[in-house]
């Protein structure tokens, strides 16, 4: 069975981002989601708001990198969570574990830009190239000539 989700969005507001008694990063935040069909009597998009959380290395890179505004794409999986509320009624709600998050856009204000951003992902590899990036040349093994065709930052 598959449970993947992949929103692009903004956010709502600056993530409200917290730690676990045992120490582990937590980020909780509100994705603005435009629907892709105008309302037929206003003629205008309707946006649905929804819930993440983010975890770790990613809740880290969030409370960094992402304030209230950004453009982001958001990878993971739904989560149903039930509970029951203090007047005995039962409850749900719907929220998106982050699996992956990636701005899509540089940021608005001087103090968040510290350079390039690089992509977040579960596993411990480098990200991938970003899209019109070459990847960096193997290096030269002993012994062979290294030319300026081989080398991605000659002028």
């Amino acid at each position: 069975m598959l449970n993947r989700v992949i929103l692009i969005g903004r956010f709502v507001r600056d993530p409200e981002c917290s730690y676990t008694p045992s120490g582990i990063p937590l980020a909780k935040f509100t994705l603005a989601v435009d629907r892709p069909v105008r309302d037929a009597e206003t003629g205008q998009r309707e946006t649905d708001f929804i819930d993440c959380v983010a975890w770790r290395q990613r809740a880290d890179f969030i409370e960094r990198y992402v304030k209230k505004g950004r453009l982001v794409c958001v990878e993971g999986r739904l989560q149903i969570r039930q509970w029951e509320a203090q007047d005995g009624s039962r409850r749900r709600s719907a929220e998106i574990q982050v699996d992956q998050i990636q701005p899509l856009e540089k940021p608005r204000d001087a103090d968040t830009a510290a350079g390039a951003e690089p992509e977040y992902q579960d596993s411990d590899a480098p990200p991938a190239p970003r899209t019109g990036q070459r990847a960096p040349a193997a290096p030269a093994t002993p012994g062979t000539a290294s030319t300026e065709e081989d080398d991605p930052f000659a002028e």
